[in-house]
């Protein structure tokens, strides 16, 4: 069972910035909010947060089956280390590696089929 962040959004949009639903591409992307990236950028698009606040947001990050899998394709199909990924979307080493663990034989058949 998941959040309806859609709704979620959506009420916090219409009690705080109502002008913001007027732009329709705040619409479009509040209508896309299907994996968990999707909604960290949709939030980081939509609400300034302060240096403090990304800091202790970033501790509570989780990301959902689909996102970790499409991270480690994007890692993997340009070749970037896990510091580099690690450094770009602030992610640990070690949760990396741990991810590549944990799909080690759906991105081993990924590879496969692109030969």
């Amino acid at each position: 069972m998941r959040p309806n962040y859609k709704k979620i959004y959506y009420d916090m949009l219409r009690l705080e910035h109502p002008e913001k639903l007027k732009d329709p591409k705040i619409k479009e992307l509040l209508g896309k909010l299907n994996t968990t990236e999707d909604i960290l950028n949709f939030n980081e698009k939509i609400f300034e947060q302060s240096k403090e606040s990304q800091i202790n947001n970033q501790k509570l990050k989780t990301y959902d089956k689909a996102t970790m899998f499409k991270l480690l394709q994007y890692q993997n199909k340009h070749g970037f280390s896990t510091s580099y990924m690690s450094r770009k979307y602030k992610i640990s080493r070690t949760t990396i590696m741990n991810w590549k663990k944990a799909f080690e034989e759906e991105i081993e058949q990924v590879i496969n089929a692109g030969e």
